[in-house]
């Protein structure tokens, strides 16, 4: 087929001017446009920070009745100015997901099988467990006879999911405890 830049050009604008006098509507009478209610109309917004990295993005969540109806970047923050990454775009999937686990699994030593366990079993558990490990591996003093206070048999990665307060809050938590060897998520 030999198609000059000219024939290409006259086929292309009648193409365009044959695209664009179909929406305009020609022949077809009055159109009536209706707009539907906001989903967010009635939903109580509240601010919170993306989990997914540690840039910090500011969130806002909008809840109906106790469930998230929708997630949008929060154009107050001075972070990411309402705009949100891929990530953080498809933040309202976290809860809207019918696969994602709302109860603790556990999984005995030696199983293979995982077993849904209550939130209270769960975290009592882990307090005995870390409770346990401090008392059998607390160091009172150093090999130089000093008072140091601490555990190095436990250590801590953080969350870039928390904010600074949150941050602030369970370091002087795990500094309690003795803990040396903390980390964050964001450094890593």
């Amino acid at each position: 087929m030999d198609l000059t830049r000219r024939d290409f050009l006259k086929v292309s604008g009648a193409t365009a001017v044959g695209i664009a006098l179909s929406g305009a509507g020609f022949g077809f009478g009055a159109t009536v446009a209706y707009a539907e209610d906001l989903r967010i109309k009635s939903a109580k917004m509240t601010t919170t920070v993306c989990p997914y990295c540690a840039v910090g993005c500011g969130i806002l969540v909008h809840t109906i009745a106790g469930k998230i109806v929708n997630t949008e970047g929060d154009p107050d923050s001075p972070i990411n100015r309402g705009s949100l990454c891929s990530k953080g775009g498809s933040l309202i999937h976290l809860s809207m997901n019918d696969r994602r686990l709302a109860k603790p699994m556990y999984r005995a030593p030696y199983s293979s099988e995982w077993k849904e366990v209550s939130w209270d079993w769960a975290l009592d558990r882990i307090a005995e467990r870390v409770k346990k490990e401090r008392d059998a591996g607390f160091i009172e003093k150093n090999a130089k006879g000093e008072v140091v206070n601490r555990i190095e048999s436990i250590a801590s990665v953080g969350s870039a999911a928390m904010d600074n307060e949150e941050c602030y809050l369970y370091v002087k938590m795990l500094r309690s405890l003795g803990l040396v060897y903390i980390e964050h998520q964001a450094r890593i």
